[in-house]
C-alpha cells in the first residue's frame, strides 16, 4: 500500500508535539510492514526540501509567498491558531499534488488538528483519513485565544472532518466527543498511539545525575511537559511544596516550554520563597534524548493535566517502566487501570494527586510492581508495528 502521511508536527525539525510524535512511530512502523510511506511535514525554513529515513520518504515544505502576506491581517487580530492552520494545509496540499504527478498514492493520513487536510480534501479525489488527536474546537477554549481565532480554526477543521473518507481516535474518550461536539455520524475507529519500544530502550548515554545536577539518592517526581494550565502546571503548583516539605529527599524535576511564563514568573519564585529549590529542577525545553533518558531513571512520573487524549508522555514513562501519577481526564483510563499499572488522580484536584504521590514515594515496591505493569501493558498492546497493522486492516475497508 501507498500511504501518505499529512503532519506538520514531524521530527526533529517541527517535532515538538505528541501529533509529530505520533507520525514519526507510524510512518516508521507502516515501513517496517512493507508499505510505501511519503510523509508531507512542515519546515523552519520557506521552501521545499527532500530527505529519506528507516525506509521513509519525508518532504518539508513551507511558503511564505501570497498566502502568508495575505494573512498577516489574521496574525495581527490575534487569529495566528486559524492562519497557521491555513497555511499547513495549502503547503500539505501543493506538496501532495506535486507527489500526485509523479507516483500513484492509495490513502492519505493527516490530523484533525486545525484542519491541515482541509484543500486536500476539497480538492482532491482520494481516499483520506483523518487520526483525531485534539481538536481545535475542544481544547482552544483552553488557551488565551480570541473567539474569532477559534472560530475560524473550528471551522476549516471542519471542513476536513466533513469530507473524509476514514475517521480514526486515539482513544474511545476522544471518539464519543468527536460524535457529540463535532457531528461526526460515521464510525470512528479506535486506535490507541504505538511506541517502537527497541528504539525507545536504546542507551541514550546521558547521566542525568551529573548532567542536571539531581542527587542519585532522591526520590524524583518528573513532569515533562508545556508549563501550562492545559498540562497542569498550576497543579504542580500546588502539590510541590506539600511533598517537598514532607520528604527532604523528594525532588520535583520538571522539563518542558514556558511560552506563557507560568515557571520563571509564578512557580519559580513560589518555590525559592518556601525554600525549597534545593529540591526543586527546572530543566527549560530539553531535546528528546535527554528526556527519555530522565526517563529511564526517574521514580515518578506525573501527568497533572486537564485535558489528554492518549499521550505519548505516558506511553513512554510507561515504556521506561515508571510509576505513573496521572490525571483521571479524558482518555488516561483507558491507557491506566488505577493501582495495576499506575495510580489516577482526580483531575484538577491537587489533594488528590497528593495522596497518591504520597503513596507511590512511601512504597518502592509499589513503585516497582505499577512500573512493569505499564510497560507489560505497552508490550501487548502498544507496540508501533501492531498499532500500524490494526491501522492497516482499517484502512483496506475504505480501499475495498
Amino acid at each position: 500500500m501507498k500511504v501518505a502521511l499529512l503532519s506538520y508536527e514531524y521530527p526533529p525539525d517541527t517535532g515538538f508535539g505528541g501529533i509529530g510524535t505520533y507520525s514519526y512511530y507510524h510512518a516508521r512502523a507502516l515501513a517496517k510492514l512493507g508499505h510505501d510511506v511519503h510523509v508531507i511535514a512542515g519546515a523552519t525554513q520557506n521552501g521545499v526540501t527532500h530527505s529519506e529515513h528507516d525506509g521513509v520518504r519525508v518532504t518539508r515544505i513551507r511558503r511564505d509567498g501570497w498566502l502568508a502576506h495575505r494573512l498577516e491581517e489574521a496574525k495581527r487580530s490575534r487569529c495566528g491558531w486559524f492562519a497557521n492552520r491555513l497555511e499547513t494545509a495549502h503547503a500539505a496540499y501543493e506538496a501532495l499534488a506535486h507527489l500526485l504527478e509523479k507516483e500513484q498514492i492509495d490513502l492519505v493520513e493527516m490530523p484533525e488538528c486545525g484542519g491541515d487536510g482541509a484543500v486536500v480534501t476539497t480538492l482532491m479525489q482520494i481516499p483520506t483519513a483523518i487520526k483525531y488527536h485534539s481538536p481545535a474546537r475542544l481544547i482552544m477554549g483552553i488557551y488565551d485565544t480570541p473567539k474569532m481565532d477559534r472560530e475560524l480554526t473550528a471551522f476549516a477543521e471542519q471542513i476536513a472532518i466533513n469530507q473524509v473518507s476514514l475517521h480514526t481516535s486515539c482513544s474511545q474518550f476522544l471518539a464519543d466527543e468527536v460524535a457529540a461536539v463535532l457531528q461526526v455520524t460515521d464510525p470512528i475507529h479506535v486506535i490507541p498511539n504505538g511506541i517502537d519500544i527497541e528504539l525507545f530502550d536504546r542507551d541514550e548515554g546521558i547521566d542525568v545525575h551529573d548532567t542536571f545536577g539531581i542527587p542519585r539518592d532522591a526520590v524524583t517526581i518528573f513532569f515533562a511537559n508545556r508549563m501550562e494550565e492545559r498540562k497542569g502546571i498550576h497543579i504542580v503548583q500546588e502539590i510541590a511544596p506539600v511533598i517537598l516539605r514532607k520528604y527532604p529527599h523528594a525532588h520535583f524535576v520538571l522539563a518542558g516550554g514556558d511560552a506563557f511564563g507560568t515557571m520563571q514568573n509564578r512557580l519559580l519564585p513560589a518555590i525559592k520563597a518556601a525554600r525549597l529549590h534545593k529540591q526543586f529542577h527546572y530543566l527549560g525545553q530539553l531535546d528528546l534524548p535527554s528526556v527519555r533518558a530522565l526517563l529511564k531513571r526517574i521514580d515518578v512520573f506525573l501527568l497533572a493535566s486537564l485535558w489528554e487524549n492518549c499521550p505519548y508522555s505516558c506511553i513512554e514513562a510507561m515504556t521506561a517502566r515508571r510509576a505513573i501519577v496521572s490525571s483521571d481526564c479524558g482518555g488516561m483510563p483507558e491507557l491506566i487501570t488505577h493501582r495495576e499499572n499506575g495510580m489516577l488522580a482526580k483531575s484538577g484536584n491537587a489533594a488528590s494527586f497528593i495522596a497518591a504521590i504520597d503513596e507511590v514515594v512511601e512504597d518502592p515496591g509499589l513503585r516497582e510492581r505499577l512500573g512493569a505493569a505499564a510497560r507489560r501493558t505497552v508490550e501487548t498492546g502498544l507496540t508501533d508495528v501492531g498499532i500500524a497493522q490494526r491501522a492497516v486492516d482499517i484502512y483496506r475497508t475504505v480501499l475495498a
